[in-house]
């Protein structure tokens, strides 16, 4: 795996896939800086070497060319963290961003315009890719947030590279992580999985319940798993065609001695609102007219020891609803154990849309070991899949 310890980047432009995907205000001011963040030792390391940079991103998704959605909005905030000027191509192709990579001098930064602003980046057009690779000498794909999809700047244009292409830091790291997981973790491991639903989490179950000891499922996915095995939940959220499927896992995980942890007890609410009447019942027993909508006291207590004996630990998805208060105990509490053990020497990963927004609103980033960037992108290698951004850089 080439990392850019493989390279001395002096007198060398890096071309570098930068996932700036970052959100924007009315004001189009970056409201959370985490990706450009997350990029900076890549590029300090290049310009530190005696390299230039030139980056390159997508950002939300235009309808060919729209204003707000144009990269020059963030050229304050980048220049702010990477503490070095950002110079502005209003292209990422043809003459005038190739001028301006040629009038790159070490120890500059350049980024171009939204790559989304031309069609062939998501086609994966060969073309515009090869147009990409004149402006730079060496290739860097630091965005693990779009390593899952096969667009001219994550994929297509490492093949104009041959040998000079490698993983930036943060990219390598994603794939360090998620290996350590899926491969290599000190036993036991323990996978949490929440969010709502099974559907959507089917392929990572079947795909780690080969790898790891205990998997605690909670959230919503919950009640289709209670319910399969007869069990009451009132009104709780349930896929009833997904049923069979969660006996099946069940079926597989005993074959495959993994302990399966599902609640035992949860808070029910007569309404789903933050001001609806609660009470704590058992959670094959929930009354008709209540739903679950967080774990329990001694649900949490048995999560805590599972978390507390791991040395391996994987997060994705809460363990209730969140985002309100009155039901986001389970997930903090989930969160402080987490912490606990990591602080006591397990390796934690965190990924996921909804698990890293909880991390981020309670104040865990710093307490786990890593806060995965990509959301589908960490699914995909969950799931087992080879993400075609990586497969890209190994070729």
């Amino acid at each position: 795996m080439k990392t850019l310890n493989d390279f001395n980047f002096k007198n060398k432009r890096a071309l570098i896939r930068v996932d700036f995907n970052v959100p924007l205000n009315d004001k189009f001011e970056v409201t959370d800086t985490t990706r450009i963040v997350s990029a900076k030792p890549t590029i300090i390391k290049i310009l530190e070497d005696g390299g230039s940079c030139v980056l390159m991103s997508h950002l939300g998704r235009p309808k060919g060319v729209q204003d707000e959605y144009s990269l020059k909005h963030i050229v304050d905030a980048v220049e702010e963290i990477i503490e070095v000027e950002v110079k502005f191509a209003p292209n990422c192709i043809g003459e005038e961003a190739e001028e301006a990579a040629k009038n790159l001098k070490p120890g500059e930064i350049l980024l171009l315009e939204n790559l989304r602003f031309h069609e062939e980046e998501k086609k994966g057009d060969k073309d515009f890719a090869e147009q990409l690779s004149k402006l730079g000498d060496i290739y860097v794909n630091d965005a693990f947030g779009t390593a899952h999809r096969a667009h001219a700047s994550t994929t297509i244009v490492a093949q104009f590279f041959t040998e000079n292409k490698c993983f930036g830091n943060l990219l390598a790291k994603e794939i360090d992580s998620i290996k350590k997981v899926m491969e290599t973790g000190e036993k036991p491991v323990l996978a949490i999985l929440g969010g709502a639903k099974v559907s959507s989490k089917i392929t990572i179950i079947e795909n780690i319940l080969d790898k790891v000891d205990h998997l605690i499922i909670g959230g919503g996915m919950t009640y289709t798993f209670i319910k399969a095995q007869g069990g009451k939940i009132g009104d709780s959220i349930c896929e009833d065609d997904k049923m069979d499927l969660a006996l099946d896992i069940l079926k597989q995980a005993k074959e495959k001695n993994v302990q399966i942890h599902l609640p035992v007890d949860v808070l029910a609410a007569d309404a789903f609102s933050n001001d609806a009447n609660t009470q704590v019942v058992d959670v094959s027993n929930i009354p008709d007219g209540w739903q679950g909508l967080d774990c329990g006291p001694r649900s949490k207590a048995n999560f805590d020891e599972v978390v507390n004996e791991s040395k391996t630990i994987l997060w994705n998805g809460p363990l209730g609803v969140f985002e309100m208060e009155n039901f986001a105990s389970g997930t903090i509490e989930l969160g402080n154990s987490i912490a606990e053990a990591t602080k006591k020497g397990a390796f934690s990963l965190v990924g996921g849309g909804d698990s890293v927004a909880a991390v981020k609103q309670f104040g865990f980033q710093d307490k786990v070991s890593y806060v995965s960037t990509g959301g589908g992108a960490m699914l995909e290698s969950l799931e087992g899949k080879t993400l075609p951004g990586i497969a890209a850089i190994l070729e």
